[in-house]
């Protein structure tokens, strides 16, 4: 075995040398010095970040196990700034006297579940797969039951695990089907075994099954809603963003690498799914009331958008998926931020307690309808470039009447994200949320957050950038 391989897997190994330096730290530093390790943990993962922004030239290592391809940095680099900035918009959360000596559990549990997202965008292999879907998983329950002492957060971990672990039984049967008629579990080798017989379309719907759970495609959407209202915010915002992000590639990855034969099937498949996740969606989200299940069915809505791409299966169709996910973080993480903030210092949570809150928070308020107006894809906001993009890649590929219905969607979709901009703006409240100063680093997130909601649609060297890199 060649162990110079292991040199290869550059992004991998910076992230466990952050997550190596963080446990010593953690361990070994006094009660000052963990003062400091929240500040040490983002200063570490911007390194990371940066130094790992490069595209290299495409290799594979470990005999085809592992594989590279320039615009998997594209999406380690989107998914490790979005860690970075849901990390900021802990940091006030983190320093509640119930928290203040975990913080070291919560940034870990977060860089593992991002190593893993890591693994499965490399792999070659699905022995690899599994191995990174797993170490993503995993922590992330433990991340949802954080708050260990609220039953919510406990109910909602338990929810997650166990829809989490059938997921992926479902999908572990439906490699073994695939290893059984095939003979090999290499993506590469896969690609001329796969040939259309019955039993690789069924093992290929039981595989698809634990990754449709996690992008959080209706059917395999029930646990979405409890799961991100029991969870903390800052949890719900990563799952909600990072986790869907790597599976939506790792999905448009292999459905064009390894089951291209069976494209009809598949896109059959995909088409029922994104025409039910928009409009379910859409139509539960109508209906709720509390902000974090109304945040819970727009991400089961947004989740169709970003997979009416993959159905396009294409290069243009992955050039929009990236730019989507990378918008769709910035749109998504801003909401969560400022609803984080209000419940971290009010405890409030219900769309009803957001009544009037312009005139006691008016920069929060602009920065949520901002980023729910990209979320609704209203012109000129990045999220109406994202939209228009996913549009076109699939009507290049004849969708039109899913197109068109995904467009009515797009109404609905405003008139909810309008609802709560109503309720900030328009409606006043007998108790309206108090003023609030949130802390340096949730601001700059937000700023952040915003740059990308106002710029990324304007900047068309980023979507240029990423059309490259797919190509």
């Amino acid at each position: 075995m060649d162990y110079t391989n292991f040199f290869l897997m550059k992004e991998e190994l910076s992230l466990i040398g952050v997550m190596l330096i963080l446990l010593v730290y953690d361990i070994f530093s006094g009660e000052k010095g963990k003062r400091h390790f929240q500040t040490l943990a983002l200063g570490l993962l911007g390194l990371h970040t940066a130094v790992n922004c490069l595209p290299r030239e495409a290799f594979d290592a470990f005999g085809g196990m592992y594989s590279y391809k320039p615009v998997m940095t594209a999406v380690k680099t989107i998914l490790s700034a979005a860690t970075i900035i849901v990390l900021m918009q802990v940091n006030n959360w983190l320093k509640d006297e119930e928290r203040r000596n975990k913080q070291g559990e919560y940034i870990y549990l977060t860089l593992s579940t991002l190593l893993g997202m890591y693994f499965m965008i490399s792999s070659g292999n699905f022995l690899l797969f599994v191995i990174g879907l797993e170490m993503a998983s995993i922590p992330m329950a433990a991340l949802v039951a954080f708050d260990k002492y609220r039953q919510t957060s406990a109910e909602a971990a338990a929810k997650y695990i166990f829809s989490a672990a059938f997921a992926s039984a479902i999908s572990l049967f439906g490699i073994s089907l695939i290893y059984g008629s095939t003979g090999t579990l290499y993506f590469d080798d896969l690609a001329g075994s796969i040939t259309g017989s019955p039993l690789q379309v069924m093992a290929f719907v039981f595989f698809a099954a634990g990754l449709f759970f996690k992008i959080s495609l209706v059917p395999f959407h029930l646990w979405t809603a409890d799961v991100y209202e029991g969870a903390p915010t800052t949890v719900t915002a990563y799952l909600s963003v990072v986790s869907k992000g790597a599976a939506v590639f790792v999905l448009f990855s292999l459905l064009t690498k390894v089951f291209g034969a069976l494209m009809e099937e598949w896109q059959f498949i995909l088409y029922a799914l994104v025409l039910l996740s928009i409009t379910v969606g859409n139509l539960f989200a109508l209906r709720q009331k509390n902000m974090k299940r109304f945040l819970a069915f727009s991400s089961i809505s947004q989740a169709g958008y970003i997979v009416l791409a993959v159905l396009a299966g294409t290069p243009q169709g992955l050039t929009a998926l990236i730019y989507y996910v990378l918008v769709y973080a910035c749109s998504n993480l801003a909401v969560f931020g400022v609803v984080s903030i209000i419940e971290q210092r009010s405890g409030k949570t219900d769309i009803a307690d957001y009544n009037g809150l312009y005139k006691t928070n008016p920069r929060l308020s602009v920065a949520m309808m901002l980023a729910l107006f990209s979320l609704g894809g209203i012109p000129f906001f990045a999220g109406f470039f994202s939209k228009f993009f996913v549009f076109m890649a699939a009507a290049e590929q004849g969708f039109y009447v899913l197109i068109f219905i995904a467009l009515l969607n797009t109404v609905i979709s405003l008139y909810y994200y309008l609802i709560v901009v109503k309720a900030m703006f328009v409606k006043d409240n007998e108790r309206p949320i108090e003023t609030i100063r949130s802390d340096r680093p949730a601001q700059i997130a937000l700023a952040l957050c915003m740059f990308g909601v106002l710029c990324l649609g304007i900047l068309s060297v980023v979507y240029e950038g990423i059309g490259q890199l797919a190509l």
